[in-house]
């Protein structure tokens, strides 16, 4: 029998979904290997029972939590996918500020009727078993993840900065002109997209392990950039972050 593979989404756009059903003839030999049996957003079908659950979407209601638990109980294996996902995403930007606060401006006088707290990303609630990076995910590093976890490997997702690919790239470091980018401390694998098409790097892959912070910070005195402005811009993707608060 295929692995059965379900889509479930939380806290987010369901852009990271549309790039999976954008996989177009990609997607047709992916079925070859395994049976879709739940997703919202290309099948009407659905089924509890399922091998892959691939989640995208942050954590911010109680009621998630139960309902990602159920999931993961489900599951023999659980990736999160994209940013919102692994890393609690733009989603994450309220948690810098008072959550009735955030609340009334987003709902109004409607807002006493909605339950959330600070955003979470899935890992904080459940075991996660392989992560697809980005905001939104690569469809082809969603393959390559999807054929590791086939094959009982362990997925590869770099763990070096976006910088060494910029630089493979021959890009004129942003830095130089007079920008802030979060590239020096990003997980690389995007290739350096942004960066390549003339805007930074934004941080949406999140943080390289033990990212080099003696670094960034002489990169900030070097150029003289506002601490202000740089933690903003840290806030954007990486807000459940430690590095960021």
């Amino acid at each position: 029998m295929k692995p059965r593979v379900a889509f479930f989404d939380f806290a987010g756009c369901e852009g990271d979904q549309l790039q999976v059903v954008n996989l177009e003839e990609d997607l047709l030999a992916l079925l070859e290997h395994v049976e879709v049996v739940s997703f919202r957003e290309a099948m009407k079908e659905h089924s509890d029972e399922y091998d892959i659950a691939f989640v995208e979407g942050s954590i911010t209601r109680e009621s998630d939590e139960a309902r990602l638990k159920e999931i993961r109980a489900n599951a023999k294996l659980l990736v999160a996918i994209g940013a919102c996902a692994t890393i609690g995403g733009i989603n994450a930007l309220k948690n810098s500020q008072d959550l009735e606060d955030v609340k009334r401006y987003v709902y109004g006088k409607d807002a006493k009727h909605f339950d959330t707290y600070a955003t979470r990303p899935v890992d904080a609630v459940v075991k996660v078993d392989a992560y697809v990076h980005g905001c939104p995910i690569d469809r082809k590093e969603f393959l390559e993840v999807v054929k590791a976890l086939l094959l009982g490997k362990k997925p590869e997702i770099p763990n070096y900065p976006v910088c060494v690919e910029c630089k493979a790239a021959e890009n004129v470091c942003v830095f130089e002109k007079g920008q802030f980018c979060m590239g020096p401390v990003t997980r690389a694998g995007c290739g350096a997209a942004c960066v390549t098409q003339g805007s930074i790097c934004w941080g949406c892959r999140g943080f390289v392990d033990n990212p080099n912070t003696d670094a960034a910070r002489e990169i900030l005195e070097k150029y003289g950039l506002d601490l202000k402005d740089v933690m903003n811009k840290f806030r954007l993707y990486t807000g459940c972050s430690e590095l960021a608060k």
